[in-house]
């Protein structure tokens, strides 16, 4: 029997699930009483919080395609935060648009298999099937739901 072994990992795991997970209240709020580019630009300004703690990181010297990557990642995480806050903005309950967008990590795993040559194994394929029926199921939206609210 295989065993499960984190190598460390899994409890900075738990701790982005418990953060980002407290972040998609705090954009519901935020987008309930300024726009969604208000909220993006309030985002930056947290991310800047960060950098002294960074500062005491030794950090390696990077080539251009590195810096690349980087700028490349952080466009498209604004571009999809962006693209959060205005769904939410427009009336997407956070319940629903936080988790839907969650689903992310699917289009990772297809490059991952298509780019760099990983194999999930049949596991996590039926991991990924029942994230993207999570997803379907998440998304409607009955009429007797609405009217809850």
């Amino acid at each position: 029997m295989k065993t499960f072994s984190t190598n460390g990992w899994f409890l900075y795991a738990l701790i982005t699930v418990a953060a980002w997970g407290a972040v998609g209240l705090l954009q519901k709020l935020g987008t309930n009483r300024i726009s969604a580019r208000s909220v993006l630009v309030w985002l930056f300004v947290g991310f800047s919080v960060c950098v002294p703690f960074l500062s005491f990181a030794q950090l390696p010297e990077l080539s251009p395609y590195l810096l690349f990557l980087g700028i490349l990642s952080g466009f498209l995480n604004a571009l999809g935060s962006w693209f959060l806050f205005l769904s939410l903005e427009s009336g997407a309950k956070a319940s629903v648009a936080v988790p839907l967008t969650g689903l992310f990590p699917l289009i990772t795993i297809v490059l991952g298999v298509s780019i760099l040559r990983e194999r999930p194994s049949a596991l996590e394929w039926i991991g990924v099937a029942c994230a993207l029926l999570g997803g379907i199921l998440l998304s409607r939206e009955t009429d007797s739901s609405a009217k809850l609210l």
